[in-house]
């Protein structure tokens, strides 16, 4: 059965694990990359993967490994703090790379 995890500070992951979600809280980008790295093993079940926004921006190059493969998908969300647009803009960015141009809007 396939799974969906969410990597976030400790705040934000827990809310989602009420819903039955693979949990993943993370105090810095260190703990998030070593979450990401779990969750993207060759033998995890995980197929959708949420990273808070803000512990997106030091795992970029990582995440970017995943941009054109169908799973896991990586989805970026705000914190607590609000958004960053980070995650509406990686939106715009897959959209278009699979339609060829932006139907989204600025």
């Amino acid at each position: 059965m396939l799974k969906i995890a969410v990597i976030g500070s400790a705040q934000t992951v827990m809310g989602f694990k009420a819903l039955g979600l693979v949990t993943c809280p993370a105090a810095n980008a260190d703990e998030a990359r070593v979450a990401l790295k779990n969750l993207t093993a060759e033998d995890s079940e995980v197929s959708i993967i949420y990273i808070e926004e803000n512990l997106s921006v030091p795992l970029k190059a990582e995440i970017d490994k995943f941009k054109d493969s169908p799973t896991p998908a990586i989805i970026l969300i705000p914190g607590r703090d609000g958004s960053s647009g980070l995650g509406l803009s990686a939106l715009n960015a897959a959209v278009e790379r699979a339609v060829g141009t932006n139907i989204l809007g600025d």
